[in-house]
């Protein structure tokens, strides 16, 4: 697939870091890195076990997980509601691409 220069609009190839006509630097694009986090996973983790801040462990967020955690825990249940939403709006936004980063700023898979 041929890639071609922002700012001249002259056609580069794959290992090209400059245009050579210009001297604009090429954009790389972000692609998943080896080990990188499933968007679907952390989205569903979310939906599904919002309340106990499951996605949010699995994203690397262990402040925001562990207060979901005692919230549902150390109230017995009775503040889950409150957590399960938070984690279900969690959920959407990480399936939606609105969330689209782990903990360390690695963009997630999908």
């Amino acid at each position: 697939m041929a890639k071609f220069c922002s700012n001249c609009g002259s056609e580069l190839q794959d290992n090209q870091d400059v245009c050579l006509k210009c001297g604009t630097a090429v954009k790389k694009e972000k692609s998943a890195m080896p080990g990188a986090k499933s968007k679907i996973a952390a989205g569903l983790l979310g939906i599904f076990l919002g309340a106990f801040g499951v996605h949010n462990f699995y994203l690397g967020n262990t402040g925001k997980a562990v207060t979901q955690l005692l919230l549902t825990v150390l109230s017995c249940g009775i503040l889950s509601m409150v957590s399960g939403i938070w984690g279900l709006v969690e959920g959407i936004m990480i399936l939606t691409g609105s969330i689209n980063t782990d903990a360390n700023g690695n963009p997630l898979s999908d």
